[in-house]
């Protein structure tokens, strides 16, 4: 029974690919330093300036080592023009600059609560769309780890669901949420043979050009960019970290494991935004952040593994 029970247990394991879950641990962080940040810096920079300035800084960063994979994949970009415009606007252009807008009326806790939504719309619109179908454990991550969120969120009392109210920037966040889902879904139509640091590169220039008009339109008017040490800093990390790092590593994530799985990193936010709060606000640790963290991370490992439902049909 011992031996039967271990060897169950090795197989499971060795299903999991360890490489890209760990892949996909560092861009929750910085989305979550992202959520933090855009909500401190509401007052000095004007949304769609701060959306813009970070995918400028991020290309100047990434341009040196994109340019070369970019122009030999022109042909690649133009064969699949549609879907690489559609990422570019939805998970780069739009999806930042609704969290950024969305901030200005609404809290961090409650957007991070509604980051929590994109696994969920992911799968939603993957079984709607793509005929995506999921795998009992995989559904049971996806359920154990949504259950964890709200375990942070709610501070273990879930009576406060009842106490939740939702703004005009929690519907714009939402819609943020909903371009990221798409944009996850779409990515993974893009064929593996496009170089993803050149990609990374031509999405952000593609969110640029769309950006640049609503930037002059702010810089025009009384929001714009109020120079601090704190709004300089804060538009340095917005533009490498979230940027660069996280999206080149959820790219290269969800190549690896698919979009449903990728997804369901999302939920790792609130556990980094606990450990963020802990670090830099002096916030201390509760019962419920543990709880929470380990049902999300239980759920990742429940997701991780490679069921034979999870492919389209």
């Amino acid at each position: 029974m011992n031996t039967s029970s271990s060897t169950e247990k090795t197989r499971f394991l060795a299903k999991i690919d360890w490489p890209g879950l760990l892949i996909l641990t560092l861009p929750p962080l910085f989305w979550a330093g992202n959520f933090v940040v855009g909500r401190a810096v509401r007052n000095d920079i004007a949304p769609m300036i701060l959306s813009f300035g970070r995918w400028l800084i991020a290309l100047v960063c990434i341009l040196p080592f994109a340019w070369k994979p970019m122009w030999r994949d022109l042909a690649l970009y133009w064969q699949h023009r549609w879907r690489v415009l559609g990422v570019s606007l939805a998970g780069v252009a739009a999806f930042n600059s609704l969290v950024y807008t969305g901030l200005h009326t609404t809290t961090v806790t409650n957007g991070i609560l509604l980051n929590s939504t994109i696994p969920i719309l992911i799968v939603l619109f993957g079984v709607m769309f793509y005929a995506q179908r999921l795998a009992r454990i995989q559904l049971a991550g996806l359920i154990f780890s949504f259950a964890g969120v709200l375990t942070i969120i709610l501070h273990g009392e879930w009576q406060r669901l009842l106490s939740l109210t939702f703004s005009r920037g929690d519907l714009i966040v939402f819609s943020a949420m909903v371009c990221w889902a798409l944009y996850t879904l779409w990515l993974r139509g893009l064929p593996a043979e496009i170089n993803r640091i050149g990609l990374m590169g031509m999405q952000i220039v593609l969110a640029l050009i769309a950006l640049f008009p609503f930037y002059l339109w702010e810089q025009s008017g009384s929001a714009g960019f109020v120079w601090t040490s704190n709004a300089v800093l804060a538009l340095a990390y917005v533009g490498i970290f979230p940027s660069v790092v996280a999206y080149l590593l959820y790219n290269i994530g969800v190549a690896r494991v698919g979009p449903v799985r990728a997804g369901l990193f999302i939920h790792l936010m609130p556990v980094f935004g606990t450990i963020l709060s802990v670090a830099f606000l002096g916030e201390v640790l509760r019962h419920y952040h543990f709880i929470g963290a380990a049902s999300i991370f239980l759920g990742i490992i429940f997701a991780g593994a490679r069921g034979r439902k999870t492919a389209s049909r």
